[in-house]
């Protein structure tokens, strides 16, 4: 059975023959695709096999290129806005013809010059390989698959009130919370982050470490000596505020916690609802 030739997507075609123009491709279903002469590579024959971007020119016509383009169908990617007019939005993905967004997929209103994390899908209407803002009709913001301490490629696309948001392997989105983020996160950064926890309906919550043993032990000593050099109280405590333990501390509650209770069981500290107390020799 012939393999089905994906539009925005790559493909290994065969080169049936050699024109003036480029070189004629067996696109399947799709027909016989040109791969313009400038994009042919100098060793190509008839016969031989070649790895192509098929996409649609300027007249909406299949046409392959050997350029690959900053993002393709199914994909996520932070792209610059070229151009907007009454159809939507043009995004630069590198290749002569924009990718539009159109005004529907759209969630601000945006101007030549500024970026937008986006989706790339086929419109079923016309076919096209289109652009979409709205990354929650594409992606799941429930997961299944992923498991709590799991590493993970983030794409951050936004803000709310509890935190980042972020595309996490390109295919699900979840949620960095402000007490995780110790920098600035700007949208369209990249990183590797882990999967912190999972809600109970399915909402991912990630963080940019994990606290593992070492690490705890290296904070509680930390906090010790800190102790030791400051009479021996401290005002942060189990309940103290998330802010003021980053603030100070540069890491999450929790791991604050985790190392001041593992200083309270190694009886090297008290503590109080209010303090916690260096113990006298």
């Amino acid at each position: 059975m012939d393999k089905k030739t994906k539009l925005g997507q790559l493909n290994r075609l065969t080169v049936k023959h050699l024109t003036g123009m480029g070189a004629t491709l067996d696109g399947g279903q799709m027909g016989d695709l040109l791969l313009p002469r400038k994009h042919m590579p100098d060793s190509l024959q008839e016969g031989s096999q070649i790895e192509v971007f098929v996409y649609l020119d300027s007249e909406d016509q299949p046409v392959a290129t050997t350029e690959t383009p900053k993002v393709m169908v199914g994909q996520v990617a932070y792209l610059k806005v070229i151009d907007v007019n009454k159809t939507g939005a043009f995004l630069d993905w590198g290749l002569p013809k924009d990718l539009l967004l159109p005004f529907a997929e759209q969630t601000n209103a945006l101007r030549p010059g500024m970026h937008k994390v986006i989706y790339v899908y086929l419109d079923k209407a016309s076919r096209r390989i289109t652009a979409s803002a709205r990354l929650d009709k594409y992606l799941k913001e429930e997961n299944t698959p992923l498991q709590p301490g799991q590493p993970v490629d983030l794409l951050f696309c936004g803000r709310s009130e509890l935190g980042h948001k972020a595309v996490i392997n390109g295919r699900y989105l979840g949620l960095l919370h402000h007490s995780d983020a110790y920098q600035n996160i700007m949208i369209g950064t990249t990183k590797q982050g882990f999967v912190k926890s999972i809600n109970p309906d399915g909402r991912v919550n990630l963080a940019l470490h994990l606290p593992n043993k070492a690490q705890l032990s290296e904070l509680a000593e930390r906090i010790l000596a800190d102790l030791e050099a400051t009479g021996g109280v401290s005002q942060l405590t189990d309940k103290s505020q998330p802010d003021d333990i980053k603030a100070r501390w540069k890491v999450s509650k929790g791991s604050y916690k985790k190392a001041i209770g593992a200083l309270y069981k190694q009886r090297k500290i008290i503590i109080h609802p209010d303090r916690i107390e260096l113990v006298k020799d």
